[in-house]
């Protein structure tokens, strides 16, 4: 028999092999890939920010300030569940595209009717604002790509540009649509003809982030005149079907979209594609 000596601390028995670290889990891309279906939602969802912010003014009895504050409040709510996901997720992350661009909307119309800001003043003001918000980006992160919104602090940053280039492109359409007076159609017309020659200079050279982010600020203005287009009375140069039918009939057709892509998983890359995501 072996005496036990008091204290004494037994040594692990030899297994031959080195213990296996769990290997960090990869994150995720919290955005959509860059497909067509990615820009047909964008627009549809820029349409929706105008026709929505006119009609919650006209219909809630709330003022434009109210209006704004309850606007600001849920968009906070969308962020957070947004923020909270693993990974992309289409009904979570459009939503939240769609509340921000009726933000950016807000916050442009507020600086013009309410606080009497010149639209030229705005327009200007919004993209100083964000030319800041993606040089402060880039120095913190090196690259302004969205095919790595995989951490927090490039998510604050992604949908802190997302909501300037909302806003610059509210101010900057009103601009063209109203003070220049060459109406919703040849404003839609002017902005779609902008995104044509930056699609053309994508193919001379022009590096994949800044044409997407240029295509990302004219797709607003774009949208917003083909809401104006179709909801404003034909006095107005518009084509009469009002606020709510325009709201309502985008909205199913972003509806639509997104269960599809949903179920299809048509703008996920990488690994992801084909399995469902966690969040």
């Amino acid at each position: 028999m072996t005496a036990e000596i008091p204290g004494a601390v037994e040594a692990p028995e030899p297994t031959g092999a080195a213990p296996v670290r769990p290997r960090p889990r990869p994150h995720r891309n919290k955005v959509p890939e860059v497909t067509p279906y990615f820009w047909v939602i964008k627009v549809l969802c820029t349409t929706v920010g105008e026709t929505a912010a006119d009609l919650l003014n006209e219909k809630l009895g709330l003022g434009l300030t109210g209006v704004s504050l309850l606007m600001s409040a849920v968009l906070v709510g969308m962020l957070v569940a947004q923020f909270r996901t693993a990974a992309y997720r289409p009904g979570v992350y459009w939503s939240a595209v769609a509340m921000i661009s009726v933000v950016g909307t807000l916050l442009s119309d507020n600086l013009t009717d309410n606080l009497g800001v010149p639209l030229e003043t705005s327009t200007v003001a919004f993209a100083l604002v964000l030319g800041a918000v993606f040089a402060v980006w880039f120095r913190s992160e090196r690259t302004l790509s969205i095919h790595h919104i995989d951490s927090t602090r490039r998510e604050s940053f992604y949908w802190l540009a997302v909501l300037f280039t909302f806003a610059l492109g509210t101010a900057a359409g009103d601009l063209v649509a109203e003070h220049l007076d060459l109406g919703y159609s040849l404003s839609a017309v002017l902005f779609a003809a902008a995104l044509a020659v930056v699609a053309a200079a994508r193919s001379l050279g022009l590096g994949a982030v800044g044409g997407f982010w240029t295509a990302y600020i004219l797709t607003r203005p774009l949208g917003a005149s083909l809401g104006d287009y179709l909801s404003q009375p034909t006095a107005d140069g518009g084509l009469g079907m009002g606020t709510v039918i325009t709201s309502v009939l985008f909205l199913a057709v972003i509806l639509g979209l997104v269960v599809f892509l949903t179920v299809t998983r048509r703008d996920v890359s990488g690994p992801g594609r084909g399995t469902p995501q966690e969040g």
